[in-house]
Parts: C-alpha cells; structure tokens; sequence
C-alpha cells in the first residue's frame, strides 16, 4: 500500500512500535532493579557506619584499658536473605561478661549448594542505643566470604563493651544486648565465578 507523503504512520505499526518500546522498558527497569538490589547492601552498611544508625556497632583496633565489676550479657543471633543457601548460626547463644573485658565468639556458616557463593554481613546491636558502645576489634564482617561448595567455616568476632556504657542515661536498667548479623549474596570475584564457570562446564562433559 502506497502512502501519499505527510500521511501518518499506519495503526499496526504504531502498536508495534509501541509494543517494543514497552518491552525494552520492561527489561530496563528489571535489570535496573537487580542492580540497585545487589548496590544496596554495600550502600546500606556504609551509611548505617558512618551515622550509627540502626545500632549498627563501632570498629576499634585496641581493646579497653578498663574494665568494670559490672557485667552485661551478650545474645548473638543470625539471619540470611535475599535467597542465600547457607546454614548461618552462631556457636554460642550468649556470653555474661565483664563490661569492658574483650571477648572471643564465633560464628560458623555453611554452604549447602553445589557452587560457590558469595555473601557480606550486615549487622546491628538492640536496643539500638547500645550500638555506640559496642566496640569490635576483629569481626568476618569486616570483608565479604566466599564459601566453596559444602564448606563449613568458622567466623571469629573480637568484641568488648565500652565502659561508658554506664554512663549512658538512655541504657539505665539494660543488662543484656543482642548482637545481630545478615548475611545477603553478593556477586562472585570474578576469577572465582570464572574457576566455577570452567569446573561447571567440566562437569557437564564427563
């Protein structure tokens, strides 16, 4: 069919037209949001250490030099989400210790897929006053961890309390804290997603 010039395009390519600009939509803001997904973990943990908000704790590189007759009891609790296949749990639900004493817990978690994976810790104190005090030497969240296959590993956590704690006029009456961490998938490093590309495709030729 022949169109005369000025004349406006036909209605079934219009809908064409617009069906496709529609679907690249689509795509766009899918891939959009799985990017943002993935950028608002790390975005998330920056913000939450530099304001403390969210009784997110403070990172310290020595211990105190008081500690108190006072003690305060610690609970340790562990989350995983967004679809991250590992057993994640602490190895002791509490300790009472000595505000001010510097202590060692663990953590262990576990991988219970076929393929590597890839995961960052989140965290947070309640009540959440109690974050600005809470002080950790060393802590697995402080990088993010690859786990192989099947592997099972133990996550050391270096903590004290710091003895101002007791000065706190908002903490008044609090004996016990809760220590809590997330851990979110992130992306694999890419020489590790690569070796697990190659070994995957190894696999499949036996």
């Amino acid at each position: 069919m022949s169109m005369e010039p000025g004349q406006d395009t036909p209605p079934i390519v219009k809908r064409k037209v617009s069906d496709r600009t529609i679907a690249i939509s689509c795509l766009a803001f899918f891939f959009g949001m799985v990017g943002m997904a993935f950028a608002a973990v790390p975005l998330y943990a920056m913000f939450c250490q530099v304001t403390g908000y969210g009784g997110t704790t403070q990172r310290v590189e020595q211990m105190s030099d008081t500690i108190l007759d006072k003690t305060i009891t610690v609970r340790f609790d562990a989350n995983t989400s967004g679809g991250l296949p590992w057993d994640f749990k602490p190895v002791q639900r509490e300790v009472t210790m000595k505000i001010g004493e510097t202590k060692l817990i663990k953590y262990e978690a576990k991988n219970i897929t076929s393929q590597p994976t890839s995961g960052r810790a989140l965290f947070n104190v309640t009540p959440m006053a109690a974050g600005a005090y809470f002080n950790k030497v060393e802590c697995f969240c402080f990088t993010d961890t690859v786990l192989k296959p099947g592997e099972d590993l133990e996550m050391p956590v270096v903590f004290f309390v710091d003895p101002e704690i007791v000065n706190a006029p908002e903490l008044k009456g609090v004996n016990t804290i809760t220590l809590s961490y997330t851990f979110f998938p992130i992306p694999m490093p890419a020489p590790v997603a690569a070796s697990a590309e190659v070994n995957k495709t190894k696999t499949g030729q036996l």
